[in-house]
């Protein structure tokens, strides 16, 4: 069975999937005032960039009375995936050690995050064996 070729999101696509991943089927006013409360988004910029994105596949549109609800049609794990692969190739010739240390020297990161991390790599070691 052959893999669907999604297109990639844009930044701004991609901030309306954050929304859309995180709060579920919505429409347009709700994704808009989420985006409104980052930095000023026009509703008919919203709505346009959400229609663009059903036609790429990116969303489904379904009618909900008179509203129309748009859900992801792409799941958050896989595309958050391939973003990063994307970018690790491109900004770290695949190094995934230094785009660590890199992300950790830019932001730093808190004692707990740290704690996860250890976590995170010790059962990714596990799963190794």
């Amino acid at each position: 069975m052959a893999k669907i070729r999604r297109p990639r999101p844009t930044a701004a696509e991609l901030q309306i999937l954050q929304v859309l991943w995180s709060k579920g089927p919505s429409a347009v006013r709700e994704v808009n005032t989420v985006l409104g409360l980052v930095k000023p988004a026009g509703y008919t910029t919203t709505l346009k960039l959400m229609q663009i994105m059903a036609e790429k596949g990116l969303v489904r549109r379904s009618r909900d009375g008179r509203a129309h609800l748009y859900e992801p049609t792409v799941p958050k794990g896989s595309t958050l995936r391939v973003l990063v692969g994307e970018f690790l190739d491109r900004a770290f010739e695949g190094s995934k050690s230094q785009m660590v240390m890199h992300a950790l020297s830019a932001k730093g990161a808190t004692a707990a995050e740290i704690a996860q991390i250890r976590q995170i790599l010790d059962e990714y070691e596990q799963k190794k064996r």
